[in-house]
């Protein structure tokens, strides 16, 4: 019994060790999928407004990189309103066009030339 007590609480130490660095894995590439994007191996985006978007200046001497974010359009057009939903009122912001969202990071390199999916068949 004192031995699983002990490999109890080295396995609870060693979880709670590693939770520290989780990071949460999100769904991206579905059609319902809304927020952040990593734009890291794909095509660069193609953005519906030229500038980024930020809600809240920072402070002097601040400077934050841009991220980009997919979300509805009236989401964008309305940013000020929404930006809070997102955790990002004081981030500058760059809005993915859907048909960027689509063509080049939802259908990405797994998912574009899927084995089961012949010519002529929808995505997803």
């Amino acid at each position: 019994m004192k031995r699983f007590v002990l490999l109890a609480i080295v396995a609870a130490s060693t979880v709670s060790a590693l939770a520290a660095d989780v990071r949460v894995s999100v769904a991206v590439g579905q059609p319902t999928y809304y927020g952040r994007i990593d734009v890291g191996s794909v095509p660069p985006p193609q953005v519906i407004y030229v500038q980024p978007v930020v809600i809240e200046p920072l402070p002097a001497g601040v400077v934050r990189q841009p991220i980009h974010l997919r979300v509805p359009a009236k989401h964008a057009k309305t940013w000020r309103k929404h930006c809070r939903q997102y955790d990002a009122c004081d981030q500058p912001v760059y809005f993915v066009s859907e048909e960027w969202y689509g063509d080049a990071y939802a259908s990405g390199p797994g998912r574009k030339n899927d084995p089961g999916r012949g010519k002529g068949q929808p995505k997803g």
